[in-house]
């Protein structure tokens, strides 16, 4: 397995276990709930095609983790300890169990392991017994009583910047360049005060716009620990994935077709729509919505007493400010894109149709390059952990000018045949 895929998989199980690792330790009730539920969900896990996690295999992510103080590397995938020899029950036949259980509540023991073996779920080598089937279901909490319920509670942050909620509704039309354009509003919002901490109209819904929106958030009211977002295309990037990790802010992607979990900004979206673009003028270009938008923001919404909470979102927000985590001197950097390249024999290499020339050191070497994509000129390398400066954009003209960097190579002549001979001192590089 390539370090790629490696960091692809620990990336992947950082995402899943990043609430029940982040500053503020859940309980050890809260906690089992949270991963019970997670091992319910459907995922979609690099390089595998199963779509559920056993409740242990959290449980151990979630301990390698905090074993190793936090150290990503410490969820790469390692090889199995017990390679050649058999298991009782792995995790892939244990989520087939827990699924057909849930979908078909009311089969007994002995025709559930009947109907696995017909699909051919059971892994080759391993013996079901109904005894063995009860233990396992009783153990990860499956019941015909349970099966097949869902369990949907409101919930509020107990501080702020606990959680942000993130979302993004499709706005009016305004002006641009001369054109009527469709706007996007792109929101967050602090699930304990209701305050947002950015919310702004687009002309697109794309992941650019919706970072750009994020990175003004984190400036204005500092780092949440956990973003709720919805399933998106736009939220299923590893660049987004990347920014969160780095920023310790744990990512959270609400099940499809359940807007449930994002219920406060799909609430405030609702006002938008009613209270403020009601009153809105027509034909406004988009920095006069969002002149008049922010201005409606700061006086009838942050200033107004929420019916939920009985005060205003700046006054509730602001009560503990102190609990608060201010972003990064150095944000930017996180919001980087991330790409891998092998240097060519020429030390150059190419990102996005761009060709830039490598120090002649990292020849046949693979790089990490970070780079923003406004900022194509300046790519910085990285090469195993260690920043090496900044890749320069080829220029052909100029190297057709530029004398090489070689020793001298100086003829001398054979005193034995009278012909030059040619002694190479050095290499070129």
């Amino acid at each position: 397995m390539t370090k790629k895929q490696k960091e692809e998989i620990a990336l992947f199980r950082f995402g899943v276990i990043c609430d029940l690792v982040g500053t503020l330790r859940l309980e050890y009730g809260d906690a089992e709930k949270l991963i019970k539920k997670k091992s319910e969900q459907s995922w979609s896990i690099p390089g595998s095609m199963r779509t559920r996690i056993a409740a242990s295999t959290i449980r151990n992510w979630v301990k390698r983790y905090q074993k190793s103080d936090g150290q990503f590397s410490s969820l790469y995938p390692s090889g199995r300890s017990d390679k050649g020899r058999s298991r009782k029950v792995d995790d892939e036949t244990i989520l087939a169990i827990v699924k057909m259980k849930k979908e078909k509540p009311s089969l007994p023991a002995v025709d559930l392991i009947e109907e696995l073996r017909k699909k051919d779920l059971i892994t080759p080598g391993i013996t079901l017994y109904p005894a063995t089937v009860y233990r396992i279901l009783q153990k990860e909490g499956v019941s015909r009583a349970t099966a097949g319920k869902i369990d949907r509670r409101r919930f509020e942050a107990e501080y702020p910047n606990d959680i942000w909620q993130s979302d993004i509704m499709h706005g009016p039309m305004v002006e641009a360049d001369g054109k009527m354009r469709k706007s996007y509003l792109i929101a967050f919002i602090d699930d304990h005060s209701r305050l947002l901490p950015q919310a702004e109209f687009y002309l697109n819904e794309r992941l650019v716009s919706w970072l750009d929106a994020f990175r003004k958030a984190l400036l204005t009211r500092g780092q949440p620990r956990r973003l709720y977002v919805d399933n998106g295309s736009a939220f299923r990037t590893k660049h987004l994935e990347r920014i969160c990790a780095s920023l310790g802010i744990a990512l959270i992607h609400t099940p499809p077709y359940t807007p449930q979990g994002r219920g406060k900004i799909e609430r405030f979206f609702r006002s938008v729509r009613s209270r403020f673009l009601t009153t809105c003028p027509d034909n406004l270009t988009l920095d006069d919505i969002n002149r008049i938008f922010a201005k409606w923001i700061r006086e009838k919404y942050h200033n107004k007493i929420h019916s939920a909470t009985s005060e205003t979102p700046i006054d509730r927000f602001a009560r503990h400010i102190e609990l608060t985590r201010t972003a990064p001197v150095d944000l930017e950097d996180h919001f980087r894109k991330e790409v891998r390249r092998r240097v060519t024999k020429d030390r150059t290499v190419s990102i996005d149709s761009r060709i830039y020339e490598v120090p002649t050191k990292f020849i046949g070497e693979q790089l990490q390059l970070l780079y923003h994509e406004d900022r194509p000129e300046r790519v910085e390398i990285m090469h195993k952990g260690t920043a090496h400066g900044f890749l320069v954009p080829l220029d052909l003209n100029e190297n057709f000018r530029v004398k090489r960097d070689r020793q001298e190579i100086e003829p001398k002549r054979s005193l034995e045949s009278g012909k030059l001979n040619f002694a190479k001192q050095g290499n070129y590089k």
